[in-house]
């Protein structure tokens, strides 16, 4: 099986084919994202994707010298269903999901994008329009950076991967929601502390201080990865080809 992903086209365009091979290589570098993706027809979910947390976060443990899967609290699971929006059939799925997936030893949550709009204005106090597809619940995250979404040959990022890899945290327009954005970056911030926040106006803010990216002493950039991560990720660029 060819290691190059196929991608999605994007608001932003179509992302370098080696960027998405080599996002591929550092998500499968995460052995749990590996054994999910290796069992992927098993799980059998419409529109299915792996997402958020368990990506970009694997990303950033490797800049950081860390385990893959270091400080992932869980892994994600989108699917599109809209022939059934119940709670009942959700939890069918993520039932189904866990048959699968147990052994892993982690936490797996499987969330119906369909049915999304009908819960999150009452858990978060905003309000969230019907999705039309499991591609636009990704589009739709807080953090533009995170909107990441992976499955067998396929990688779908709307706003690009650079952002990503350069450890910068910019407020999504699609979710215009600064108590949920200050929230959510305040958790990654406290565990990857030189990630950044990047404003409209082209500051950036780290550790509650907003500075100006073409100052000199700045902020440091992201730490690259290291020798021994590089080498694992190449070590495992094998494993990423035969995903699926």
């Amino acid at each position: 099986m060819s290691s190059n992903y196929r991608l999605h086209r994007t608001a932003v365009g179509v992302m370098v084919p080696a960027m998405a091979t080599d996002f591929a290589t550092h998500v499968a570098s995460n052995a749990v994202n590996r054994a999910i993706l290796s069992r992927w027809d098993l799980l059998d979910l419409p529109g299915s994707w792996l997402v958020a947390g368990c990506l970009f976060q694997t990303v950033w443990n490797l800049q950081a010298g860390l385990r893959p899967e270091s400080r992932i609290k869980d892994y994600d699971i989108f699917y599109f269903d809209p022939s059934d929006l119940s709670e009942t059939a959700e939890a069918e799925a993520q039932a189904a999901t866990a048959r699968v997936l147990n052994d892993l030893g982690v936490t797996v949550e499987v969330a119906n994008q369909a049915r999304v709009h009908l819960w999150y204005p009452a858990h978060f106090g905003y309000p969230y329009p019907a999705l039309a597809s499991a591609e636009e619940g990704i589009s739709r995250f807080l953090v533009r950076e995170t909107c990441v979404g992976i499955r067998p040959q396929e990688c779908y990022a709307p706003y690009g991967l650079s952002g990503l890899y350069a450890g910068t945290l910019t407020p999504n327009p699609a979710t215009p929601y600064p108590e949920l954005f200050a929230k959510k970056v305040a958790s990654y911030q406290a565990r990857w502390d030189w990630l950044k926040i990047e404003h409209a106006d082209g500051a950036s803010t780290s550790n509650g201080l907003a500075v100006d990216l073409d100052a000199p002493h700045v902020h440091e950039a992201a730490p690259s990865m290291t020798a021994a991560r590089q080498e694992v990720c190449e070590a495992d660029l094998v494993d990423a080809a035969q995903i699926g």
